[in-house]
């Protein structure tokens, strides 16, 4: 299916199955159902929230079965999956067998867009291990800067689904999507798209690094103007030379360095465009300066010009690119200032919940004292450690796999003092900052960044954020 094409399926009478309630089942189910298909919502869960949400959807004529998310209804004809269900659930084996095609919500997102009487906006994709939320919602600030009807969608936690559906009409989404989103994605064909970087993450679901890099890969299928890759990152090169794109579609390079031919990057403090000018071989195009980027580590710098070159392949103007950076702010919990205190800086980087988003936060300060720890999801930390031994002042470990970081501590930075904190209870974080505050020296970063999940201790990586934060004021309230 072309980018441009719009699906025709004719659902009435359909049988389909939806696997799991939630943030993209509930409204596949709703949508689905408006068309007149035979809608039955499987779910492993039978609790009190589930039960409620049940009732909601078996009022409009819906068949929910709560507890049993493992048996392929009788005469399904397609299983529509919330992304987090894994392949080789009971469901989606007996699906294949039957030879029944299972399809995501943003597969399902795709498929409906344009079948509402209003316009087919076009998508500005976005994957990559760490940075996707902050990209998309850079790109669509911009997109907002140029005039145009845009919105940050998808992954980032609002409803495809809803934005390809509801009354607005947009010229262009910008569109955040998970390693999980794509593998069951098989239709999608963007305008553009990013891959941002490549790391070890969820290779529990996808079973393979070479598994996960080929999801999200997917994300270039179809591409019609650019593929952007990492220039520092070759892994994401390769799924560009690997991907199947429209005639005339380009590669295009972001670097922290100086750009070549159709890349852009950074010269003098500014950010620059040798891609999307009339003379790659010698011009170059002034898009913004460091200082625009909110904050301005390096990692943030690239995503601002993974979101440039997205923009710019949409034929956005230089100078929106600008405002647009100028007018961002990121999300909590992102590399988040909360507080100084005795000339120690106090930052809140909760968002960092493996080791590759980790490395991009400890890179931004020169001495840190880190906090980490939490679920390590299989991940290792010997290189994590060896790359930021010089940095660091001194350590303090929570969480339940909390040992893994010690002993890479204790294997490639042994002269750094390590404060191992017993806990996993949620008030373990108070005792964290003060033990961390022990440590720090005028002009330190005491750097939130736990290179874990959080789920351990906390519901999820905000509430670990607000936790050490509220810990944070707590301490300032107190010397102040």
């Amino acid at each position: 299916m072309g980018s441009q094409e719009v699906s025709t399926v004719d659902w009435q009478g359909k049988h389909v199955t939806v696997a799991g309630l939630g943030v993209s089942g509930i409204p596949a189910a709703r949508a689905l159902h408006e068309r007149g298909a035979l809608v039955t919502v499987v779910n492993d869960g039978d609790d009190e929230r589930a039960r409620a949400q049940a009732a909601e959807l078996e009022a409009l004529g819906i068949t929910v079965r709560l507890g049993d998310g493992a048996t392929l209804p009788p005469s399904t004809e397609l299983v529509v999956t919330a992304p987090g269900w894994q392949p080789d659930k009971p469901l989606f084996l007996a699906a294949a067998e039957a030879g029944v095609d299972i399809w995501g919500d943003v597969e399902l997102a795709w498929r409906l867009r344009g079948t509402n009487g209003r316009k087919a906006a076009p998508w500005l994709a976005v994957t990559g291990t760490n940075g996707k939320t902050t990209t998309v919602r850079m790109l669509a600030s911009i997109l907002e800067a140029a005039g145009l009807r845009t919105a940050a969608v998808g992954n980032i936690g609002v409803s495809l689904l809803d934005a390809v559906l509801g009354e607005t009409e947009y010229d262009v989404l910008a569109v955040e999507l998970s390693s999980y989103q794509l593998h069951w994605a098989p239709s999608l064909r963007a305008h553009s798209a990013a891959v941002l970087n490549l790391a070890p993450d969820h290779l529990d679901w996808h079973g393979s690094m070479e598994a996960y890099a080929a999801d999200k890969g997917r994300v270039y299928e179809g591409n019609t103007v650019a593929c952007v890759y990492n220039v520092s990152d070759p892994a994401t090169e390769d799924l560009v030379r690997e991907a199947d794109v429209e005639e005339g579609c380009r590669a295009i390079g972001f670097t922290l360095g100086a750009p070549g031919p159709s890349q852009l990057g950074v010269v003098d403090g500014i950010l620059v465009d040798r891609a999307f000018v009339a003379n790659r071989q010698k011009q170059a195009l002034e898009l913004a300066e460091v200082t625009d980027v909110n904050p301005p580590a390096p990692h943030n710098i690239a995503n601002a010009l993974a979101a440039a070159a997205l923009a710019r392949a949409f034929g956005v103007e230089p100078a929106a690119v600008r405002d647009g950076l100028r007018a961002f702010r990121p999300d909590a919990h992102r590399i988040e200032h909360v507080a100084d205190i005795g000339e120690v800086a106090y930052v809140d980087d909760s968002k960092a919940t493996n080791t590759h988003a980790t490395e991009a936060s400890l890179a931004a300060y020169d001495s840190i004292v880190w906090i980490a720890g939490g679920l390590a999801k299989g991940a290792t930390f010997d290189e994590l450690v060896t790359g930021a031994a010089k940095r660091l002042r001194g350590v303090v470990l929570i969480g339940a796999d909390r040992a893994l970081i010690h002993e890479a501590l204790t294997r490639h930075a042994p002269e750094v003092p390590v404060v191992d904190l017993d806990r996993t209870d949620t008030g373990a974080m108070s005792e964290a900052v003060a033990r961390a505050a022990e440590l720090a020296r005028p002009g330190d970063t005491v750097l939130l960044a736990p290179a874990c999940a959080s789920m351990d201790m906390f519901t999820n990586y905000n509430k670990r954020g607000e936790a050490f934060a509220d810990a944070v004021r707590a301490r300032a309230d107190q010397s102040a």
